[in-house]
């Protein structure tokens, strides 16, 4: 008999606390077993000239195709993501891992100075990418592409929230990458500091601003390179010259896109008060449309909650608005302590918020709707910047909105539309929401280590 005790990590349905399966957590032995496979597969991966690193990640994407609806299927099963959206986001692995492996692929080409000088792009080593349950695939795909395109070996620790989908994107890629390229490390947040701590080169992560401070001071004794986001509580300002049912229709499809776990979800709304009436009268009534339940239901927009922790938060945020004076247009005020638990959070709508309140002071990340009138564009601008986070931003108007966007605080603003241009545009927060960013060609550079030839 063995003595070896292997634990195992749990994947739930959250829509009904069903297990969905199991993975086995990755030991610290495992682990350090897993970076020295690393270091040996970098060594020539590396080696092997920028066309054909990206010609191979290209092909090993293609072969997503065949498993596109498992992964969908997977992504609504561990995180309840309804099935529509869990359907775009693993169609957009696939296309987009084989697109971002062709546009890095430009990124990481030599440079020619003026003279003889020139700019090479080089490997790092190892890049541990740890990724979100919000959006499994989509997150770490947009970690892991440039990151082997760049040379580098990678080990993904996703979510424990989501250990099974990350695995077969992992198993389907290695089918055509070499041994060790790419490998995948499972649990906590103790197999996510250990991989930290442990002898890799860069820690690309999307996560909590939290555990963002926690991996900077980990890095800090050997100075590894970090690309972090962070999160983001991403203000939206009306102004009285806005088309207000676009402006309102944006603010609940914003705010409640993934049940409102989207680190670009509109989290307040800072409203003209000349034409807060009508807004508010119209958020009401487009909100009142969504259906929420589980994503077997292909009529639902909100799923439920990922698990009973955000769950928790998400009430919490809105009881202390409500206790705090503000005014409850649409949702449940959970006032009765008694009821059963319901993994589900009906569409909420909240008017008369303030700077003191936590739904508005903190990430909610929640199907909540938070509003408050202002009389001075001014100090809208002031309340939307009164924040530690910096990812997104949003104004809707006419004459102004140039003006006040110039003015707010964030890494990304969207006028008259959501923030990301898409594209080649980084994906790039400000102030706390960030530190080094992905995506463009500059994005993908921060996986190589720029070296300057004289010759």
């Amino acid at each position: 008999m063995s003595d070896i005790h292997i634990e195992t990590l749990i994947s739930i349905d959250p829509s009904n606390d069903e297990t969905v399966g199991s993975v086995v957590i990755t030991s610290p032995a495992i682990l350090a077993q897993k970076v020295k496979s690393a270091a040996s597969a970098q060594a020539s991966w590396g080696k092997r000239p920028l066309h054909e690193r990206s010609r191979l990640v290209q092909q090993a994407y293609a072969a997503l195709e065949e498993a596109e609806e498992s992964m969908a299927l997977l992504i609504s099963r561990e995180m309840g993501k309804d099935t529509r959206r869990a359907g775009y986001e693993a169609s957009g692995t696939l296309h987009g891992g084989r697109y971002l492996a062709a546009e890095s692929a430009k990124a990481f080409a030599s440079q020619r100075l003026a003279g003889n000088g020139e700019i090479q792009y080089r490997p790092l080593g190892i890049v541990g990418v740890i990724a979100p349950w919000n959006y499994p695939l989509a997150m770490a795909n947009n970690l892991i592409v440039p990151a082997l395109v760049a040379g580098n070996s990678v080990i993904l620790k996703p979510s424990e929230e989501t250990p099974l989908v990350a695995d077969l994107l992992v198993n389907i890629l290695n089918e055509t990458l070499p041994e060790g390229v790419l490998q995948i490390a499972h649990g906590g947040g103790e197999v996510g500091e250990a991989l930290v701590k442990s002898n890799i080169n860069m820690i690309a992560f999307t996560g909590s601003l939290q555990t963002g401070r926690d991996i900077m001071a980990s890095a800090a004794p050997q100075l590894k390179r970090l690309v972090m986001e962070l999160g983001g509580n991403d203000p939206m300002i009306v102004l009285n010259d806005a088309d207000i049912f676009a402006a309102a229709q944006f603010a609940v499809a914003s705010s409640f896109e993934n049940a409102g776990q989207m680190c670009t979800s509109t989290e307040r709304v800072y409203v003209d008060e000349k034409i807060a009436d009508q807004f508010e009268k119209a958020v009401v009534s487009i909100a009142s449309q969504y259906k929420v339940g589980s994503w077997r239901d292909s009529r639902i927009n909100i799923g439920p909650l990922v698990n009973k922790k955000q769950h928790a938060k998400v009430v919490s945020h809105i009881q202390d608005a409500l206790e705090k004076g503000a005014t409850l247009l649409l949702g449940d005020s959970f006032s009765e302590k008694q009821k059963p638990f319901s993994p589900f959070i009906q569409p909420t709508v909240i008017s008369n918020i303030k700077p003191t309140m936590k739904i508005e002071s903190e990430e909610t990340f929640g199907p909540v709707v938070a509003i408050d009138r202002f009389g001075s564009v001014d100090d809208a601008i002031a309340r939307a910047n009164n924040s530690i986070y910096g990812l997104g931003a949003v104004v809707f108007g006419q004459s102004a909105a140039k003006k006040v966007a110039r003015q707010l605080q964030a890494g990304m603003i969207g006028i008259n539309q959501g923030v990301g241009a898409g594209g080649d545009a980084p994906w790039v927060g400000a102030k706390q929401s960030g530190f080094g960013y992905h995506g463009s060609m500059e994005g993908h550079r921060q996986f190589a280590q720029v070296t300057v030839i004289n010759h």
